[in-house]
């Protein structure tokens, strides 16, 4: 891949969330039927673990980020991440560079599990996964309704990358 990763900025908001809104149009990126403010996704996600993808005029084409899973103590190590890949970029190893720099940089952090929940029809992203070290955990049968896709119970694949470098 010829495009870079980079920190995420507040300068990125509006192609961030311009992605993530594209994601969830498409249907299988997430339960949710919008993208959130900047104010709402700042707060929510870890500021030392936030990547963009970017082409070679700077353009954002990805994104990543994490959110804690929980604030008990014991869960510290433990976070969920999103990566969302723009549409016209996908196929030219955004996603992997994406997910490498946040693997690099939470087990740096001494975080050891990263966490996410795909729906199976998302067969890309599953993929991608698989292929930088997660492992299914399990299939969560109707776990939540689709309220944007008729209100229909989808199932999410449990997926989960263990460090091998934290202890």
């Amino acid at each position: 891949m010829n495009d870079g990763v980079r920190p995420m900025t507040s300068a990125d908001a509006p192609a961030v969330l311009a992605i993530y809104q594209a994601g969830l149009d498409g249907g299988n990126a997430s339960f949710e039927p919008a993208a959130p403010t900047w104010p709402a996704f700042d707060s929510s996600r870890l500021t030392a673990h936030r990547f963009v993808a970017v082409d070679e005029n700077d353009t954002v084409i990805g994104w990543i980020a994490v959110s804690p899973v929980s604030a008990r103590p014991v869960y510290a190590g433990v976070v969920e991440h999103s990566v969302y890949v723009d549409a016209a970029a996908r196929g030219r190893g955004a996603g992997r560079a994406l997910l490498s720099a946040l693997i690099a940089a939470t087990e740096a952090a001494g975080i050891w599990t990263i966490q996410s929940a795909v729906f199976p029809e998302n067969t890309a992203s599953l993929a991608l996964h698989q292929a930088c070290g997660f492992r299914t955990v399990g299939v969560r049968e109707r776990i939540g309704r689709h309220l944007s896709q008729g209100n229909r119970w989808r199932d999410v694949v449990f997926i989960e990358r263990r460090s091998q470098l934290v202890n």
